[in-house]
């Protein structure tokens, strides 16, 4: 069916018309026409899913013709990238009404967010703990809010966030109209949800088709051991397998570490994560979009909340450990029915969490084998970058060596002295004088000795 069966306001479907939305999303089908009604709403619904538009479009359609100088609606989310990205779908979408908006997050100063408390924006977004900084103010007064919308419950879960939006929930008014959208319903969300919630509306997509990703991302596993990951992602950016990415890691450490050995090999990269300020978020993200850094690397903060037009590739450098995770991820690429590419970067110690994603989206995911990174064929040697004759350069060196060696303990024998002992097997390196072990890391770096 059209947008122009659900009674939108003729501004909202002039906007939408001109952003080439022409028909609404299962999600969006389902929540707006109650959400128009007034009725609370629980709805089930992952990113990529359409839902920003699911609350924010019953939520302009009923604001055009309010009066202006107070604000009406506050949108909770649990990072400022999602909530930047929220105000710019608001804008676009309200691009011919009166209706303005602001954002309330950390990293940035106060000063043009107190305005847009005291000036009455129509539209808050905020993270909970900035939020809070503005609440205990006395400019900060809520008691025109009618509308709002927990975003990201689950995440909201995930960070830590739930006492904080119980302290929120303090200040604001007790009749209101409340929609809460989250990919999980976790016991603690449920919770929530009676505390919050009068007579909802439930929304809830089938789970398997939840939990399936976008139709258009070619998803594929790199089994390469965990110390060889960086130099893989290296040799496919070289050899053109990607053109650019948004690369995940597990930590923001590894998110520095990863970064950091992309641009000494030569590659345009960037970082993402909860300790960087907000500016250089902005810039990265920015300098990303805008072609000046063909690798993002970000830690999951930023799953959510990254939204890049025709991005071709996303990389899982570390396995998620939620299959909700993994749907997330890989769900930056291939939006808006677009066609795009999901490689994740499997070491032995990962498999696991693996069966878990494909179980959870009901499918086994193909194998790249790519020669000297899988298992079966690592090379010994820690490699700074992997270049074909690199590889064979170390493997006619170890060789060599072996071959010496064995010829030394033949001639020993023949003379009648006792031969050199053989190296101890296991690890090369793992036994040397005074316990010192060599190689280095996964991103080139000598590997430190345990102190003490």
């Amino acid at each position: 069916m059209p947008f122009s069966t659900l009674k939108l306001h003729p501004s909202l479907l002039k906007g939408m018309k001109e952003l080439g939305f022409a028909r609404p999303t299962p999600v969006q089908a389902e929540a707006i026409p109650p959400a128009l009604a007034g009725r609370d709403i629980l709805a089930s619904a992952m990113t990529g899913s359409g839902k920003t538009a699911a609350f924010l479009l019953p939520i302009l359609h009923r604001l055009i013709d309010r009066p202006r100088g107070a604000t009406h609606a506050l949108v909770l989310t649990p990072t400022r990238e999602l909530a930047l990205q929220i105000l710019e779908h608001l804008n676009d979408l309200a691009i011919h009404t009166p209706i303005t908006g602001a954002a309330v997050i950390g990293g940035v100063g106060m000063g043009p967010q107190e305005h847009a408390f005291r000036t009455g924006a129509d539209v808050i977004v905020a993270t909970p703990g900035r939020l809070l900084d503005h609440l205990r103010a006395p400019y900060a007064r809520m008691s025109s809010l009618e509308y709002l919308v927990i975003d990201e419950a689950d995440r909201m879960l995930d960070m830590g966030f739930l006492p904080e939006i119980r302290r929120v929930l303090r200040y604001l008014p007790v009749r209101r109209q409340t929609l809460l959208f989250s990919a999980t319903m976790p016991a603690p969300i449920v919770e929530l949800t009676r505390e919050m919630l009068r007579d909802p509306v439930r929304v809830q997509l089938d789970r398997a088709v939840t939990l399936t990703p976008a139709v258009g991302i070619s998803q594929a596993i790199y089994p390469v051991a965990q110390t060889l990951k960086a130099p893989l992602l290296v040799a496919l950016l070289e050899r053109g397998d990607l053109q650019d990415a948004l690369v995940f890691t597990r930590t923001k450490h590894r998110t520095n570490r990863l970064a950091e050995f992309l641009v000494r090999h030569g590659i345009n990269a960037e970082r993402i994560h909860g300790n960087r300020s907000q500016s250089q978020r902005t810039a990265a993200l920015a300098g990303f979009k805008g072609g000046k850094f063909r690798v993002l690397v970000a830690t999951d903060i930023a799953a959510r909340g990254i939204d890049v037009e025709e991005l071709g590739h996303v990389v899982n450098f570390d396995v998620p450990k939620a299959p909700e995770d993994y749907v997330h991820r890989v769900g930056r690429t291939a939006r808006a029915e677009a066609t795009g590419s999901a490689f994740t970067f499997v070491s032995p110690e990962e498999e696991g969490d693996l069966r878990r994603i494909e179980h959870a989206i009901g499918k086994r995911l193909p194998r790249v084998t790519v020669p000297d990174f899988d298992y079966a064929a690592r090379p010994d040697g820690r490699l700074e970058i992997p270049r074909a004759d690199r590889i064979a350069a170390i493997r006619k060196e170890k060789a060599a060596a072996r071959a010496n060696a064995e010829a030394k303990r033949e001639k020993a024998a023949a003379r009648g002295q006792a031969a050199p002992p053989r190296p101890a097997p296991g690890r090369p390196g793992a036994h040397r004088p005074g316990g010192a072990r060599s190689g280095a890391g996964a991103y080139g770096r000598p590997r430190r000795g345990r102190r003490g």
